[in-house]
């Protein structure tokens, strides 16, 4: 079991998109959303052989592979999330705000493959774990712009789902960073370097 589990969450994953990718709210608004969630899935199924990650690793990058999903049938705005709204009071749908954190759980991975190939030291691959996932937060809030900039209309505005929040990518973009901060918290209790002394000018031993 745990030497399938990659395989098996795979498989459900799979399961799960494609339910999902039936009759969404708007076909133009989930093709956009889920050329990315296609694109990372395929590139961890067709790297599987050449680098497994660890099988937490392969949870945390599922955390988003699901919301993404979620939020590319319904629209992030429209998820059906009112139990939460309702619960602390909240004017908006923060369904998004929860898909972005988890985005920076793909922090973990990134660390975790500097580190077993011995590519950077403790203190910059976990840098570079938390600044590549600043970065890509960064990328993606231009290309939803762009794309609600071209598509304008309905389509435009599900997919930029600003709710009417002018800072609504400044947000988006610091949940992301928390969650990257989240993930190098975990890799950091994982690899035991919170109880044990690092050498900061070598690998620990």
């Amino acid at each position: 079991m745990n030497a399938r589990f990659p395989q098996i969450l795979g498989l459900l994953f799979a399961g799960f998109f494609t339910v999902l990718a039936i009759a969404p709210v708007s076909r133009e608004v989930w093709w956009a959303e889920n050329i990315p969630v296609m694109g990372m899935f395929l590139l961890l199924a067709f790297t599987y052989r050449k680098f497994r990650y660890s099988n937490l690793a392969y949870a945390m990058m599922a955390v988003w592979l699901f919301l993404h999903t979620i939020g590319g049938h319904y629209t992030f705005a429209n998820v059906p999330f009112s139990w939460v709204t309702n619960l602390f009071g909240f004017e908006r749908n923060h369904f998004d705000r929860v898909a972005h954190f988890a985005v920076g759980f793909y922090a973990f991975p990134l660390a975790e493959l500097l580190w077993r190939k011995r590519l950077a030291h403790p203190a910059v691959l976990l840098l570079f774990g938390l600044t590549a996932i600043m970065a890509v937060a960064c990328a993606y809030e231009i290309i939803e712009w762009g794309y609600a900039v071209l598509e304008g209309g309905e389509a435009g505005v599900e997919f930029l789902g600003s709710q009417g929040d002018p800072w609504d990518a400044q947000k988006d973009m610091l949940a992301d960073t928390l969650g990257a901060v989240f993930a190098m918290m975990v890799f950091t209790i994982k690899q035991g370097w919170h109880r044990k002394k690092v050498s900061w000018t070598g690998f620990p031993r």
